[in-house]
């Protein structure tokens, strides 16, 4: 699955590269360019049938116009009750960290990226016979995850970005709960405030 992740960061950094030709906008002299964002995020859990919504921060450190540092949180919560436990509901929260590679044009500034981190589910309650009972237990569990995804952010003002993103996470896990893992696909909309500078591609 890595080597997956590979190929297709890969192909978006090769399907870029004639785009720069004549297109791309002139880079200011700033070697370095931040903005910090959040948005709604719509996610497929590979996990339940249903579409489950939440929300992330994201953090974009960009040095020499093209090549920068990506940190994300989504958070994501199934707003169907568990059966057993009507309080407690199933989630998806990540933690990640990552290269990124992007251009700009104008306005726009496409970008793909490749992130390592952490998820943590929250699962359905589960129950089991023990000597003295019935046992009901809920397993929150960690999981290292790798994910590969792009998207474009839009300056609206030299100060606002709007972003459109997508993830496609795999989380490492071969237990009881996950025995073949999880591929979830996030679909995030943000907004972020970029710090008031000249920063590269923009003028």
């Amino acid at each position: 699955m890595k080597y997956l992740f590979l190929s297709l960061v890969a192909a978006g950094l090769a399907a870029s590269g004639p785009l720069a030709h004549g297109q791309a906008s002139p880079t200011a002299t700033r070697l370095a360019d931040l903005q910090l964002g959040g948005g709604y995020t719509l996610t497929r859990s590979d996990y339940v049938p249903n579409t489950i919504r939440g929300f992330s921060f994201y953090g974009d450190f960009d040095i020499l116009g093209h090549y920068g540092i990506e940190a994300d949180f989504h958070q994501a919560v199934d707003p169907n009750p568990d059966f057993i436990v009507p309080h407690n509901h199933f989630s998806e929260h990540t933690y990640e960290i990552g290269g990124r590679y992007l251009r700009h044009y104008n306005r726009l500034s496409p970008y793909v990226k490749l992130l390592y981190g952490r998820g943590v589910a929250n699962f359905p309650a589960h129950q089991i016979y023990v000597q003295q009972g019935l046992l009901t237990y809920i397993d929150n569990i960690g999981y290292n995850i790798a994910t590969v995804g792009g998207g474009v952010d839009y300056r609206l003002t030299h100060r606002i970005n709007a972003r459109a993103d997508f993830e496609y996470q795999h989380w490492f896990a071969s237990d009881a709960e996950l025995p073949s893992g999880l591929s979830p696909s996030l679909f995030t909309f943000g907004v972020a405030y970029h710090f008031p500078a000249r920063g590269p591609g923009r003028r």
